[in-house]
């Protein structure tokens, strides 16, 4: 008697040992339940019975009598409620039904876009989502089947690459440039949910959450991107390269080792430099010519001596100078 004891079941649980699980099937080999035995749904759980082969009833959170009276409520099949005084053969699967979160996306690779500021572009996002089981029925015929266990780990590539399949569609039909994305992530993620939340409902499945972390560009193109930034920064490019050039006339000096020929022979390198760069950004200007230095000397009347034009008396002889 003992030995048969142990083949019926009077008492149906399980609560989930680790994170990750999203179906179970109750231990049933060599077992059957009892008539009057008890079910025990809770919170955050769905029970699917599973009678030769076809779904029969799905249990909501809440304790069960399985016997003839309660079984046949929420029935999928038309003869679930015949013979059960004595015990009976079924199967039994749990299913978690609370939110799977940080669940990770992102794209593998770049996707290419057509951009009404940009013309063709690449870009790369990733982010996060959470998602639960809604309709437990589905979710067995389509995914989880006779599994023992079935885990999030086995669904995650599923989802992702049915997200950024989604997210691709999204994008190319989305009129907002590439600049302006990353001030409307939250816009641009419910834009998504609406688009990928059909393919989960196919699975049994209900998007929950989803949220776009990043938006960018493959390095190489960020670079491009970079220096555009850079260049509208800048504005007036003419104002810009005279800048450029005062600033650089105090380390050109220094190279040619500093002094009254070292600044000369700057400033002249300095110079030709900026008439180069302007003739360059306005081909058809020429720089005007720097004036040659007005002349601020003379002779001495008396002995010839080269003298400042300023001078009254040569420094040579002492002649006044009129």
């Amino acid at each position: 008697m003992s030995f048969l004891s142990k083949q019926f079941i009077d008492v149906i649980q399980w609560t989930e040992p680790e994170d990750g699980i999203l179906a179970y099937r109750y231990p049933m080999e060599d077992m059957e339940i009892q008539n009057g035995g008890k079910l025990t749904v809770r919170d955050s759980q769905l029970a699917v019975f599973v009678n030769e082969g076809r779904i029969a009833d799905v249990f909501a959170p809440g304790l069960y009598t399985l016997n003839t009276q309660t079984l046949p409520i929420l029935t999928y099949l038309m003869n679930w409620d015949k013979a059960f005084k004595s015990p009976f053969k079924s199967d039994v699967y749990y299913f978690s039904t609370r939110l799977q979160t940080n669940q990770r996306w992102g794209t593998a690779t770049p996707i290419t876009i057509r951009d009404k500021e940009f013309g063709a572009i690449r870009m790369r996002g990733y982010g996060i989502y959470a998602y639960k089981i809604a309709d437990p029925k589905l979710f067995y015929q389509k995914i989880s089947g006779t599994r023992d266990i079935y885990g999030v780990a086995e669904l995650e590539g599923q989802l992702r690459n049915t997200i950024v399949a989604r997210m691709t569609d999204s994008f190319a039909q989305s009129s907002v440039p590439f600049l302006d994305m990353a001030a409307n992530q939250a816009a641009l993620g419910q834009k998504i949910v609406e688009a990928v939340k059909p393919s989960f409902a196919e699975l049994g499945l209900s998007l929950e959450n989803f949220v776009v972390e990043n938006i960018s560009l493959p390095d190489e193109l960020q670079k491009m991107l970079d220096q555009r930034i850079s260049m509208t920064m800048i504005g007036d490019m003419g104002k810009y390269t005279q800048f450029q050039v005062a600033q650089s006339l105090p380390i050109a000096a220094g190279n040619e080792g500093g002094g009254a020929a070292g600044i000369g022979v700057g400033l002249g390198a300095g110079l030709a430099m900026a008439n180069s760069m302007l003739n360059a950004i306005k081909p058809g200007e020429q720089a005007p010519p720097t004036a040659a230095p007005a002349a601020e000397t003379k002779f001495c009347t008396n002995c010839g001596n080269k003298i400042p034009r300023a001078s009254k008396f040569c420094p040579e002889c002492g002649t006044s100078q009129q």
